[in-house]
């Protein structure tokens, strides 16, 4: 049986500008299709607006209070809210509230730096 808890795997930066841990994926499990990892976001800042050319993504929000934008939609997010990211869609998420913003990342296939593409675009900002 396999388990990593997230406080024992290393943290990295991904090419979006956010810290995560990659608690199951190949690099280090037997897990071959997908990838789940927790991101944190301090408070005010933001991923940069990117999209994944074969992931589609799932976003989970644990705690904390955050803008999400897909596609140009925006809506506000938080604990308990799951965002579906199709692949190729334009996404980026900020967080708005005080205190850390933590939530888990879900890749098929896994999350890799290649299939990541950064927009040109500013980042979404609140209206």
């Amino acid at each position: 049986m396999e388990v990593k808890n997230v406080n024992e795997v290393p943290a990295f930066i991904t090419k979006d500008g956010s810290e995560i841990r990659e608690l199951l994926a190949y690099r280090n499990s037997s897990i071959r299709n997908q990838s789940l990892a927790e991101a944190r976001l301090p408070p005010g800042s933001s991923t940069i607006a990117h999209r994944h050319l074969k992931s589609e993504e799932i976003y989970y929000i644990l705690e904390g209070q955050g803008l999400m934008q897909v596609e140009g939609e925006l809506r506000p997010v938080g604990p308990g809210d799951a965002i579906a990211i199709p692949p190729g869609c334009l996404h980026q998420i900020t967080n708005t509230g005080e205190g850390l913003l933590k939530f888990l990342c879900c890749c098929a296939p896994a999350y890799e730096h290649e299939d990541t593409l950064l927009a040109p675009a500013p980042a979404a900002t609140e209206s």
